[in-house]
């Protein structure tokens, strides 16, 4: 279900805090940050941040097309290795 349009989008107050000060001071390192549902506003575009998948952090560098999505979708969670054996033995075959 989306957000209501009388809220507006969510964006983390602490994260918005951070980016704007790194504007202010010109810095560019990444501001790391656990907010994975927080949308991205177009204040974020051109920094780097790094969002956390419960693991390690992951480095975003935000651009124009991201404005919008969430922070996470850009961070995936699980490490995707191969499909199982059966449908590698039935590819070598053909």
């Amino acid at each position: 279900m989306a957000r209501s349009i009388k809220k507006g989008p969510y964006i983390d107050v602490k994260l918005m805090k951070k980016v704007m000060m790194q504007k202010q001071t010109g810095e560019k390192t990444a501001i790391k940050t656990w907010a994975r549902a927080c949308q991205i506003p177009p204040e974020f575009v051109g920094h780097t941040l790094a969002v956390h998948n419960g693991r390690n952090f992951i480095n975003v560098f935000v651009q124009e097309g991201m404005v919008g999505h969430r922070l996470g979708e850009f961070s995936p969670t699980r490490t995707f290795r191969t499909h199982g054996r059966i449908v590698a033995r039935e590819i070598s075959k053909t």
